[in-house]
């Protein structure tokens, strides 16, 4: 692995709430546990779309067998955004369903790998995958890599991913006390859903008192246990973990959807803003302070940043396997976010009036009212009374 032009130590960077935007494309969809054949996938198109819907922040994993390759390809055929403004996440350490390498030697080569299949000098954020899976000395060994690498340039941000919340905290604050230095990012899936919302009722306070500077929500649908069609079923066959028992409860919650909701209304559609809604309120103590970006119009490519009141709102990673889907996600964002462009505008207007006009009532009658006719009034409700 040739030397990166450029080094980026702990002491340099910004914060990475100043760097990574609240909506990050996920593409573990573009492999054979979602889809039959991942090749067919109109990926480029859909990343395309992304770029020119205001996406800039794209997360994928070695793991995710071809996604790497499908997104470095549909980055570098087009021309709408340079490099320099997007993010990209990826992992390593997970090889297989049951092969792990975190050695210092290996994580160094999956970078590099990483690095020549996104067509990049550089990785924004790089993930241990599925911390859960090994043992605590081989995450810290791996961490140390990232760092060495983050230093040298290749990488900027270093993280851990996985899925139990208890286990990701242990290990933020085992981290951040063996090191002397906190992680930058930490990413939970499947735990802040209409079904599971362990990240932020058992974790997120944790992994900030451990020192995370974002915390990243994935998967909102659970692994796509929350969809009326039930779990995808790609070419590796059914690979979700969920018992049969849960998997009934999500057709009886599709079913109440149905049954309550608008025409139409589908348990996924109401899921996903679930998850993006909550997490950018819940979220936030760990979120970030970049502003989303939205087209003025349909079809316009002039984009505007958008303000919000609060401080940060929290971070979203979802992926998209077609164009509908990837449609549908954008229309949820813009209202989540239109919803705090809105909130912004009321606390701005109401910050107008300052103490002196806000709460101002002016009196009714006003000073010297005087009813008119009020005597003859009397006087003719005098008479219709004798």
């Amino acid at each position: 692995m040739a030397c990166s032009t450029t080094t980026t130590t702990a002491t340099a960077r910004k914060p990475l709430y100043e760097v990574l935007p609240p909506l990050v494309l996920g593409t573990a969809t573009f492999t054979h546990q979602y889809n039959h054949d991942p090749h067919s996938l109109a990926t480029t198109a859909i990343i395309n779309h992304a770029l020119s819907s205001g996406i800039r922040a794209f997360d994928t994993s070695p793991y995710y067998g071809p996604a790497e390759t499908l997104l470095g390809d549909a980055l570098q055929s087009q021309s709408l955004v340079p490099r320099s403004d997007y993010i990209l996440q990826s992992k390593c350490g997970r090889i297989a369903a049951d092969k792990f390498d975190y050695s210092p030697a290996w994580i160094r080569q999956s970078v590099e790998q990483s690095l020549q299949r996104l067509g990049t000098e550089y990785l924004d954020v790089v993930f241990c995958h599925d911390v859960e899976f090994v043992e605590p000395w081989e995450v810290f060994s791996a961490v140390q890599t990232l760092r060495e690498l983050r230093d040298q340039g290749f990488i900027r941000y270093v993280g851990i991913s996985g899925y139990p919340t208890d286990v990701l905290a242990s290990l933020a604050q085992q981290v951040k006390d063996r090191t002397g230095e906190p992680l930058d990012a930490v990413m939970s899936y499947a735990n802040y859903t209409l079904q599971n919302t362990l990240l932020f009722s058992k974790a997120l306070d944790r992994l900030v008192d451990a020192g995370v500077e974002c915390v990243l929500n994935g998967s909102p649908l659970g692994m796509g246990l929350l969809r009326t069609q039930g779990v995808p079923v790609g070419d590796m066959g059914d690979f979700h973990p969920a018992p049969n028992a849960l998997r009934d409860r999500c057709v009886d919650a599709a079913n109440e959807v149905q049954k309550y909701g608008e025409k139409g209304e589908r348990l996924e559609t109401l899921a996903l803003r679930f998850s993006i809604e909550g997490w950018v309120r819940d979220g936030a103590l760990a979120g970030t302070n970049v502003r989303p970006l939205l087209t003025s119009a349909a079809n316009d490519t002039t984009f505007r940043e958008v303000c919000f009141a609060r401080p940060r709102v929290g971070i979203n990673v979802i992926g998209a396997s077609y164009m509908h889907e990837l449609e549908e996600l954008m229309k949820i964002w813009r209202d989540i976010v239109s919803a705090l462009e809105r909130e912004f505008l009321y606390q701005k207007v109401v910050d107008v009036f300052g103490e002196e006009w806000r709460d101002y009532t002016w009196p009714s009658p006003g000073e010297g009212y005087v009813r008119g006719g009020q005597e003859k009034q009397a006087d003719t409700l005098i008479k219709s009374r004798m």
